[in-house]
């Protein structure tokens, strides 16, 4: 019976799946935890570096805007360094499923440190975010006027510092997607 007709009765639990299979999903996996370096890391040194001064009357008197001013933009900082290390630390054992795409033990523990990961990198990302829209926008009830007029160019690092680290929070879904189909993949051919 071919594949079709297994599908059609239910069976497609049993369908064998071929035992290289899973090398091509470890290969997206390393490739996607590549581009989770360079989203992260980006957006630490985009934010770290992210200052701008404005001249007040003279040029004696000066106001200036950095990252370390905000609390949400520190910890913003922090956490993107921590993903960018945690994701070269994390290739090493891309690697080994390349070359060993039976490895279970590890990739039940990829996903489970991945999904830790996820929900610190969205948390640091999404606490800047509400920053950046206050000072984009800014609150009328709380009479909180949008700076961005004044401090554009720190606006704009900041901003693009977020498309960054988002960038990063998709990667992340999608690897530990992939991780959950490598081991359901798995289990199909222990059955």
């Amino acid at each position: 019976m071919d594949k079709a007709g297994r599908l059609e009765k239910g069976d497609g639990s049993k369908v064998p799946v071929p035992v290289g299979a899973n090398r091509g999903i470890s290969i997206i996996d390393l490739i996607l935890r590549l581009v989770g370096i360079a989203g992260t890391l980006g957006a630490a040194i985009a934010m770290g570096t992210n200052e701008q001064t404005l001249p007040f009357f003279t040029r004696f008197v000066q106001f200036s805007a950095e990252y370390d001013d905000f609390r949400s933009f520190r910890l913003f900082v922090i956490v993107n360094a921590i993903l960018a290390a945690y994701f070269v630390l994390t290739i090493p054992l891309s690697i080994v499923h390349i070359m060993r795409s039976a490895a279970r033990g590890s990739r039940i523990l990829l996903i489970i440190l991945d999904t830790i990961m996820l929900a610190l990198l969205t948390a640091g990302a999404s606490a800047a975010a509400s920053i950046v829209y206050l000072a984009h926008n800014g609150n009328s009830s709380t009479n909180w006027l949008p700076v961005c007029q004044q401090y554009g160019d720190f606006c704009q690092g900041a901003s693009g510092s977020l498309i960054g680290s988002f960038g990063g929070i998709v990667m992340l879904i999608l690897t530990i997607l992939l991780g959950a189909i490598a081991l359901s993949r798995q289990a199909r051919r222990v059955l």
